[in-house]
């Protein structure tokens, strides 16, 4: 709760901004079953039901009633549903982004305002259906996996030091495929102890000595998945080898761990695959996701951040070729709480925002995935600049020990400071063409406007 005392001071400033937005919404009475009811089953109820992972549920009324003033709270200064994201900076539209709309947030304000009223009883709000929260993500869209890569089974301690699995596993693979859409899936009750999942593709190289191609996916707690835009083929290639990478935390971390043993724990990686052929159509560019670091030798110890103190790191990476940029997620662990994306033109000398987030943690790693039409285009010599903050003061909600020395490491107490970045590698013809698309959009968005 400590977490509450910190934001009420922002919450004070936000109701009296949405006071304002809502005023139209308060000349009418807000209830629950005809206004607020479908905002929660949307966007709430797929955590906060029974079997879900949410601490409390919301699936009625009855249920939702007595926690009115904290889902104002939490909805009012944007941190429920979690998804830290900032607002009005940067690159807004987003694949699989879970935000409020403004309208639907002044609408929950204005129905705690007004006592949280039930409404008319003969209306009853539609229940959402939900899959189970052990089926895959993109089941609904892309139907089962194509290819389900496992890991080996663990058992994982209520408690102890963090715990490391490194395996090869055959994908067997006959053939070369696109990935359309790929999501890493701990079973079970294992979500808050898998700290993260990371996947290497190794080919054989002349020798038959396997050695690493490239990287297949990335998983971190709370991530939902990865689906390719169009257009675009990252490769699973035909005899490769799969390498797992897998960091448990005994106990777990966040609101969510389960603090016991975790028996025979398998981490699966799920696949949707493009049709055969795919990567032979015209226009199809190769998409690969890295590791940027944003300091070279962090996990030597040249992160460090002090006791009740303060860190940032950065990080410049560029092309020498044009690139499309798909996706963004930094990656830290407890201090961490704050990072950006940005790009840098050397001609100009002018730094253009792409993403900020300001609140982020460790519990919800996201991948946030640009709308293709406006993904960040870089021409040859522009540069990415990755920024990252830690806070490792007693005001981090996430901090365990503020007390404690902190450096670059692989334990979930160590710090790390990277991202992950899909890039769509172009060459000049596609990238004017990709150019020259988005001007004829904004121009007929002009016209269209006068």
């Amino acid at each position: 709760m400590s977490k509450v005392s910190h934001t009420i001071p922002v919450l004070s400033g936000a109701l009296l901004a949405l006071a304002v937005n809502s005023a139209n919404a308060q000349e009418e009475e807000i209830t629950y079953n005809s206004h607020v009811a479908d905002i929660i089953n949307e966007n709430c109820v797929v955590c906060h039901r029974e079997g879900g992972i949410g601490p409390m549920q919301f699936e009625s009324y009855d249920q939702v009633r007595p926690w009115a003033p904290l889902i104002q709270l939490k909805v009012a200064n944007r941190e429920m549903p979690p998804y830290a994201y900032d607002q009005h900076i940067g690159i807004q539209d987003l694949e699989g982004d879970w935000r409020l709309a403004q309208d639907e947030i002044d609408t929950i304000v204005a129905w705690v305002n007004q006592g949280s009223p039930l409404g008319d009883a003969d209306i009853v709000p539609e229940q959402p259906q939900f899959p189970d929260p052990n089926d895959w993500t993109f089941a609904s869209m892309f139907g089962a996996p194509d290819k389900i890569i496992p890991s080996s089974p663990y058992d994982i301690p209520a408690n102890g030091n963090d715990l490391w699995s490194k395996e090869f596993v055959d994908p067997q693979m006959t053939q070369d495929r696109c990935i359309k859409a790929v999501q890493v899936k701990p079973r079970g009750d294992a979500r808050a102890v898998v700290h993260h999942a990371n996947s290497d593709v190794y080919l054989p190289d002349a020798n038959g000595e396997l050695q690493q191609s490239g990287q297949l996916t990335e998983y971190a707690m709370g991530k939902w998945g990865e689906v390719m835009p169009e257009g675009v083929c990252r490769t699973l290639p035909a005899g490769a080898m799969v390498r797992w990478d897998i960091h448990m935390f005994p106990g777990g971390v966040g609101a969510t761990a389960e603090g016991g043993m975790i028996k025979d724990n398998v981490v699966e990686i799920g696949l949707w695959f493009h049709d055969e052929g795919f990567a032979e159509q015209e226009g199809i560019y190769e998409q690969d996701l890295r590791l940027y670091t944003l300091r070279e030798g962090y996990e030597n110890g040249e992160l460090i951040v002090p006791p009740h103190g303060y860190a940032m790191t950065q990080g410049f990476h560029s092309f020498d070729h044009p690139v499309r940029i798909d996706s963004f997620q930094p990656h830290g662990h407890l201090r961490m709480n704050a990072a950006s994306l940005e790009i840098f033109d050397p001609k100009t000398g002018r730094t253009t925002p792409v993403s900020q987030i300001s609140n982020w943690s460790a519990t919800w790693h996201h991948s946030h995935i640009y709308d293709e039409d406006v993904a960040p285009l870089l021409a040859p010599g522009q540069v990415l600049v990755i920024k990252q903050w830690y806070d490792n003061t007693a005001d981090n909600p996430n901090n365990p020990d503020p007390d404690q020395w902190v450096y670059g490491g692989s334990r979930t107490g160590d710090e790390m400071s990277h991202a992950w970045i899909a890039v769509t590698h172009l060459d000049q013809e596609g990238y004017e063409k990709l150019l020259a698309e988005r001007e004829e959009r904004e121009q007929r968005t002009l016209a269209g406007s006068d």
